[in-house]
């Protein structure tokens, strides 16, 4: 697709995204829950962020932000380079909350399902794999009715 076409089609959804676009979108729909998000741009921001969380949280732990014991096995306070890629990584975590939430839901939306279908992942155990699913069903042309 081109640079024009994904512009003016941010309030549907980019079948085939690649991973720029996909990245791009999430921050542009910042808290957008109507709509519709396919499955290219989901899942394209899932391996993003699990790549931004693993780098800041491998960087927190190894540059001692999660504290640690000293050399007569007491607690030892974190390092302060630690401290910055501890708070980096919280604040990352805290930036991308909403924006995520409203993904899934776009994402609920583009398999022709309501929004609230999010709190089955609440449910212990199953729901969380119920939600999995869900992210990895295909579009269903029915789940226009969620677009704005």
């Amino acid at each position: 697709m081109s640079n024009t076409n994904t512009r003016a089609a941010l309030e549907q959804p980019y079948y085939g995204a690649p991973i720029g676009a996909a990245v791009q979108r999430f921050f542009k729909k910042y808290a957008t829950f109507t709509g519709r998000a396919s499955r290219s741009e989901y899942w394209w921001w899932v391996l993003v962020n699990a790549v931004v969380l693993a780098v800041l949280g491998t960087l927190a732990l190894v540059t001692g932000g999660g504290g640690g014991v000293d050399e007569y096995g007491a607690p030892a306070g974190p390092s302060g380079l630690g401290v910055v890629f501890l708070v980096l990584y919280v604040v990352w975590g805290l930036a991308t909350l909403v924006p995520g939430i409203a993904l899934v839901v776009r994402r609920l939306h583009d398999t022709n399902k309501s929004g609230f279908w999010i709190f089955i992942g609440l449910v212990p155990f199953v729901g969380s794999l119920i939600l999995l699913v869900f992210m990895l069903l295909p579009p269903v042309p029915e789940g226009a009715r969620f677009d704005a």
